[in-house]
């Protein structure tokens, strides 16, 4: 696998403390325009020194012929590239292994980062007690219509509340300690969707999570083809697999039903925004089975029920109910 290096400055002074290397981890394939975007706002990074591990899974044309002639001003490089194609986690898990920092942070290729992005959470890591091994900042989403910022609040020991449906983030707006990763383990390559969720899942199981609340990470979603838009994958292959594996997890905090039930409420809304409207319908009516005081299956089990003619007009209010339990960190991630 090629790799080529770059010598690394000297770290900035964070508050007069130590500063450790941070590895920040960016997967990609076949978005070269993207991905030098993507890199360029590493490279725009406050903060010093910084490891970027570039992992091309197999892209058509080498991503290394997108980079080929950035500048990135004393950020060290290292690109593999896979062999075959592999899929995103498998990418993310080879750049993890090829990280050598104290910190890990990802970065999708087609999202970016505000300058001071991981001058923050290192800061945060720093003033935090050590049990800390996750900080994760707020993000500024862009569609094709607008834009809209989340800042998620939930922190400390959050095992509980990941269980009964609560959302932390996703990978772009994440940095956990390399310690934690070796006690919790890697993303689960099985996962076609929801693999951030189930890892968050799994890092909590092993230090407190703490936030940044500024809107320090964008993600586009103003393209086709991002993974979370693939239903028929959360529900056929994700949805029994998270059950399966953190069942007997949910089950000792008392929580089986409301695990499950909070998966499925995510299906539902998946369904209904992707038009199934029938599987809508049907994964409703057993989220409620499952526990019936959750109200979003309710209100898109209502407006679903004349499929596309009642699901339309409904929607802005639906959206506006999602956007406030985004903001609460209500939302399965």
């Amino acid at each position: 696998m090629p790799q080529s290096k770059a010598v690394s400055s000297g770290g900035l002074n964070v508050s007069g403390m130590e500063t450790p290397l941070v590895s920040v981890v960016v997967p990609t394939y076949d978005r070269p325009e993207k991905l030098r975007r993507a890199v360029e706002t590493v490279r725009a990074q406050t903060y010093r020194p910084i490891e970027l591990v570039v992992v091309d899974d197999h892209s058509p044309e080498p991503a290394a012929d997108a980079l080929e002639d950035l500048a990135l001003d004393g950020v060290s490089l290292t690109l593999v590239r896979h062999e075959q194609n592999r899929g995103g986690n498998a990418a993310r898990n080879t750049g993890i292994g090829e990280s050598t920092g104290k910190f890990v942070a990802f970065l999708d290729d087609d999202d970016r980062w505000e300058p001071a992005k991981i001058q923050r959470q290192v800061e945060t890591f720093q003033t935090s007690p050590d049990s800390v091994g996750f900080v994760y900042t707020g993000a500024r989403y862009i569609y094709d219509d607008g834009e809209r910022c989340i800042s998620n609040d939930l922190s400390g020991t959050v095992t509980r509340a990941i269980l009964e449906g609560a959302s932390v983030a996703e990978f772009s707006a994440v940095m956990v300690r390399a310690s934690v990763i070796e006690a919790a383990g890697l993303p689960d390559e099985r996962f076609p969707s929801w693999q951030d969720h189930e890892w968050f899942l799994r890092l909590s199981l092993h230090c407190a999570f703490a936030t940044v609340d500024e809107p320090l990470t964008i993600r586009h979603w103003d393209h086709a083809g991002r993974i979370g838009q693939d239903f028929e994958k959360r529900r056929d292959v994700s949805f029994p697999l998270f059950v399966e594996k953190h069942r007997a997890l949910a089950a000792e905090y008392g929580l089986e039903e409301r695990f499950v039930a909070s998966l499925l409420e995510t299906l539902v809304i998946d369904a209904a925004q992707n038009g199934y409207y029938g599987d809508a319908r049907r994964l409703a009516f057993r989220a409620l089975r499952t526990d019936p005081t959750l109200p979003t299956p309710w209100l898109y089990l209502l407006a679903c029920l004349g499929g596309s003619l009642t699901y339309r007009p409904a929607k802005r209010l639906l959206a506006i109910v999602q956007s406030e339990d985004d903001q609460g960190g209500d939302a399965g991630g």
